[in-house]
């Protein structure tokens, strides 16, 4: 072959096509590479429809590029564009990744009415009472009563988990998930600090907080952060 088309790789999978794109080459020429590789593969193609992933590595693609090289596919026969896929993310993307990974330690009460939400985990110094709402897109950790509603993995972390000093709230949520904590204990009562996460059979379970460093080992990146 022609050395000017070796910047697009086409693989068969089982669920498709996979389209690897040189990340170096100008972008025009991978247009003109795309178009005639999958024009000279579209003679062999039968006539039910086919899924196309694109790998385009570290290459950063504006919105109107990518919906270009999607039309561009989409005009071959029985081609379908399941997904464009990059290694680089925008500014946007990267501190919103950030945002959502940071741990964010806030020293108040929550009170009846009030709702305090983070977009990465939260650690609570004090009680959230009922009526009031925490709400997390990862883990909530309240070092105090949690007595109101704490919704963790808002984003759909199934992962998250929801720990507090006294865990008495008026309902959990993880990710969708939603249930209740158990009445068994007293106020009075003093007990060890608990958890609440999603188990194997898709339920919220609550159990002692030891229990995390097997079921979520990867919680100790609390530990001196990234």
């Amino acid at each position: 072959m022609n050395n000017k088309f070796q910047n697009v790789t086409i693989k068969g999978t089982k669920d498709g096509l996979t389209l690897h794109l040189d990340d170096r080459c100008a972008y025009e020429d991978l247009k003109k590479e795309i178009d005639y590789k999958l024009s000279e593969s579209s003679k062999s193609r039968d006539n039910h429809l086919i899924r196309v992933k694109v790998q385009v590595g570290n290459r950063y693609l504006s919105q109107d590029q990518e919906e270009e090289l999607k039309d561009l596919i989409r005009q071959k026969k029985n081609l379908a564009v399941d997904s464009v896929v990059s290694n680089v993310i925008t500014r946007d993307e990267a501190e919103k990744l950030k945002e959502e990974e940071q741990i964010v330690p806030v020293t108040r009460i929550v009170r009846s009415g009030q709702v305090l939400q983070v977009p990465g985990d939260l650690l609570l110094v004090g009680d959230v009472n009922p009526g009031g709402t925490v709400i997390a897109g990862g883990n909530i950790f309240v070092m105090g009563s949690l007595k109101g509603i704490a919704h963790a993995g808002f984003n759909g972390n199934r992962e998250a988990i929801v720990a507090a000093s006294v865990m008495k709230p008026s309902q959990i949520r993880i990710s969708d998930c939603i249930t209740r904590a158990p009445d068994q204990y007293s106020d009075e009562e003093k007990r060890e600090m608990e958890c609440a996460y999603i188990d194997e059979n898709n339920q919220i379970h609550v159990d002692r907080l030891q229990v995390l460093m097997h079921l979520r080992p990867n919680i100790t990146r609390m530990e001196g952060g990234y």
